[in-house]
């Protein structure tokens, strides 16, 4: 407990024993009202106090509101023991609330407990422990064994095993050696590391990580927005029905003191915590749950609309495939070498940064000139035309090549096909192939089984790869020789045709594809072990690039959104019969009580579980 939560259960505690002695106490009249006041006063001088400043400043109907004017009612006429007893329990109910919602905080920072505290800078051959904010780019961190990696960085010496479970909700290891990026938030197992930083702590993926599950709860469900609006409308509604109670029937039938005893109970029944508390704390516990399985989610209104998916469109390359292309074949056209078509090609890509390139670079081998190549432009969604040795290249698909009037060899074979050609003529094509991931099948099957009615991929890639590549996925709809504008194009169509009710998903990469994942219901991007990109574009993230995820998504979705309504359904319903029966004046103070903290108690403990997501090994 805090400390403002353990001061509560003292003043709880303090005044339960002075309710029991004021109920022993062999007092009557004005002395048994004295005795009471006191439990009264120490239990609940603070939900007194905020009635009185809430109406100051405008804010009449709360549930203050209706304790302060219920239990003064109750002194009022007499019912000492009830008013003290109704207050009692209405702070046992409110400090639950506290302990319930500061546990689930609690457990969202247990698993994302990702924040380092220090780094070790290396100055001048001495290491000194600093505060993470002090560290600036290109300074040298030295990061030991079982430390966590405070900042994101470059691996300059020594190599590790990495814990991203922190990130990724996975338990296998990943291994860096001198070379390869390291992000904030892993933990570094087994080997010294002196790294390069290249990000500073504010900028850093644990920051942003952290940044965005902290403000998740700025974008409420529309079930969230709706128990906002009603409980704006429905405390003002039972405070005119209560007086309506009060008043109206001894107009007719008599007994003043019975009926405003009723309307005092039905005031206490109608308090709406169990709902204004129940229903946020659900989807806070569901985003919570999914971040430790490596699901980031924005907001509670992305997780209902995870709940409602329809149809789910994935981009191919980096999504449903590894994204790690290598050259299987270069057929140069006759009197072309196969090592000039291979040089050329990696010549006018080298500045580039997509895989395709990166491949291509890799089969070359050894160190490019890099002032060979002058003047490179890339073209979306079709390639780079360069200048190099001071002859015009274009290396790219076969649509890059026509439109300069270039008849193209043709493949029969799987494979992304890049064709070169230089000074107005066609070399020849280097075929680049694709692997799919492990668990891309197992993803739309997943997705299937949970109801979702059509699985598109959207590919710039040629048909010949990207049938291929769908052939064990069993997709709906393949669509390929995309340009970005083209794949927007075909998510607004499937947006007109998606089932009444239904959401929208696109999986991308997070790089290439923001047009796309901005125009869909949800965007959804693989992160790449948190990339800029995928936590700026999209509205989920799977830290881990696992499509799989993407079912355990919806499932957690479903799940949280099925919390959510039982307990609305459970609170309503209660404090409905409970109305009903003080309205017919069956209903006690004490059963008022049930009503309003036990139904709250049930319906908190009911919403916690939804942030005991089980950690799953996808």
């Amino acid at each position: 407990m805090s400390k403002k939560q353990k001061k509560m259960l003292a003043r709880i505690l303090a005044g339960g024993a002075l309710f029991l002695a004021a109920e022993l106490a062999p007092v009557e009249g004005v002395a048994r009202l004295l005795v009471f006041l006191v439990p009264y006063f120490v239990v609940g001088w603070d939900v007194l106090w905020r009635a009185v400043r809430n109406i100051a400043h405008g804010q009449v109907f709360d549930e203050n509101f209706l304790m302060a004017l219920a239990t003064v009612g109750a002194l009022a006429l007499g019912q000492y023991d009830e008013a003290s007893g109704v207050m009692l329990f209405y702070q046992v109910g409110e400090l639950f609330q506290s302990y319930a919602v500061g546990r689930s905080r609690q457990s969202i920072a247990a698993l994302m407990d990702i924040r380092p505290d220090s780094a070790n800078l290396e100055r001048d051959g001495e290491i000194e422990e600093v505060d993470p904010d002090d560290v600036a780019i290109g300074d040298v961190i030295v990061i030991r064994p079982g430390e966590k990696i405070p900042l994101d960085g470059q691996v300059l010496e020594g190599s590790s095993s990495i814990d991203t479970a922190a990130l990724t909700g996975e338990s296998m290891p990943r291994m860096v050696e001198p070379g390869g990026e390291v992000i904030s938030g892993c933990v570094n197992l087994t080997g010294l590391l002196r790294v390069r930083v290249s990000r500073e702590f504010g900028d850093s993926t644990v920051s942003r990580i952290l940044d965005l599950v902290e403000n998740s709860s700025e974008k409420k469900a529309r079930t969230e927005a709706f128990i906002t609006r009603f409980a704006r409308w429905y405390t003002p509604i039972v405070v005119i029905a209560a007086a309506a109670l009060a008043f109206i029937p001894p107009l007719f039938v008599g007994d003043f003191r019975g009926w405003i005893t009723s309307a005092l109970t039905f005031l206490v029944i109608s308090c709406p915590c169990a709902l204004v508390i129940s229903i946020p704390l659900s989807f806070f516990g569901g985003i919570g749950g999914a971040s430790r399985c490596g699901i980031l989610v924005k907001g509670g209104n992305y997780l209902e609309a995870l709940a409602k998916l329809d149809t789910v469109v994935f981009d191919k390359t980096g999504t449903l495939t590894r994204g790690t292309f290598e050259v299987v074949q270069v057929a140069p056209q006759p009197g072309v070498s196969q090592e000039d078509l291979l040089l050329t090609a990696a010549l006018a890509e080298q500045y580039s940064n997509h895989p395709i390139s990166q491949s291509l670079r890799r089969a070359c081998g050894g160190e490019l000139a890099a002032e060979r190549a002058r003047d490179v432009e890339e073209i979306a969604g079709r390639g780079v035309r360069a200048m190099v040795d001071g002859q015009e290249v274009l290396v790219g698909n076969a649509r890059l090549l026509e439109d300069h009037g270039l008849r193209v060899p043709g493949c029969s074979e799987a494979g992304t096909l890049v064709y070169v050609a230089r000074s107005g003529a066609c070399l020849g094509y280097i075929r680049i192939a694709d692997q799919l991931k492990p668990t891309a099948a197992e993803a739309i099957g997943r997705l299937k089984q949970l109801g979702v009615r059509r699985t598109v991929m959207l590919t710039g890639d040629s048909e010949t790869a990207a049938k291929a590549a769908a052939a064990p996925l069993a997709l709906d709809e393949i669509h390929a020789g995309l340009l970005p504008a083209d794949k927007v194009q075909h998510v607004e169509d499937l947006l007109e045709t998606k089932a009444p009710g239904g959401q929208l998903a696109f999986v991308g990469d997070g790089v290439n594809d923001a047009p796309v994942l901005s125009r869909a219901d949800v965007g959804v991007a693989m992160g790449a072990l948190g990339s800029d990109a995928a936590i700026e574009a999209a509205d989920v993230v799977l830290m881990d690039d696992d499509p799989a995820k993407i079912a355990l998504a919806v499932e957690i979705a479903r799940r949280t959104l099925r919390i959510a309504r039982q307990n609305i359904v459970f609170a309503l319903g209660v404090k409905g019969i409970f109305l009903l029966l003080g309205v017919l004046r069956m209903a006690t103070m004490w059963g008022a009580v049930f009503a309003d903290v036990g139904v709250a108690i049930i319906a908190i403990l009911n919403a916690m579980r939804a942030l005991k997501v089980p950690r799953k090994d996808t």
